[in-house]
């Protein structure tokens, strides 16, 4: 299809398959415009254009990095998302 929509496609993965989702999805969106609908903003990262939504409205648009750099709403989601998910790491590392 010219058009292909994901939504939530990674959401209840763990880390290891959502990179091997993205990998293969990597290979099945290039040159097809493709809607992808995440919370888990690493999905979204190597996106085109990521718009980002706030109460049914569009609050910040652009790419990941320029997206970031202005500390927004996206960049305040992606650390909140990487904080959680390090902490979580750490919770599951064994004790030496």
């Amino acid at each position: 299809p010219r058009i292909l929509i994901l939504d939530e496609a990674t959401s209840n993965l763990d880390t290891e398959s959502e990179q091997l989702i993205q990998q293969s999805l990597r290979d099945l969106m290039h040159s097809r415009t493709t809607i992808v609908i995440a919370h888990r903003l690493s999905t979204v990262a190597q996106a085109d254009l990521i718009l980002v939504m706030e109460g049914g409205e569009i609050v910040e648009r652009g790419r990941h990095e320029d997206l970031m750099a202005r500390r927004g709403v996206y960049h305040e989601m992606v650390t909140r998302q990487r904080d959680a998910m390090q902490a979580e790491l750490l919770s599951e590392t064994p004790e030496l």
